[in-house]
């Protein structure tokens, strides 16, 4: 192989090596937001399922469960829903604008 050659192939490998090196890093950057997302969600239904369960304590009677704690944990969930709703919504606005964009 001549100078010229071994120049040649050292630059494309160097140019495939920034390739794989963003691709990593995209990755990186959707699992983590996807992550993030998905961890948001199930806080949300969490709340939820704790306001839930509240009120169906309260509702059956159950002497340890004060009508104020379940009010509060009811509105909780319901102000995060909201919030979550709020967010999605943002989302599909974003995405929506940006299929919209010419190329």
């Amino acid at each position: 192989m001549t100078q010229m050659n071994v120049n040649e192939v050292l630059a494309q490998l160097r140019v495939q090596q920034g390739q794989a090196t963003q691709r990593q890093e995209d990755e990186a950057t959707t699992t983590d937001f996807a992550a993030l997302l998905k961890n948001s969600i199930d806080t949300v239904n969490e709340t939820q399922q704790q306001a839930s369960e509240l009120a169906r304590a309260f509702e059956t009677g159950e002497t340890d469960v004060p009508l104020a704690e379940v009010m509060v944990s009811l509105q909780k969930a319901s102000v995060s829903f909201q919030a979550m709703v709020e967010v999605r919504n943002k989302l599909v606005e974003a995405y929506k604008d940006i299929m919209n964009m010419q190329m």
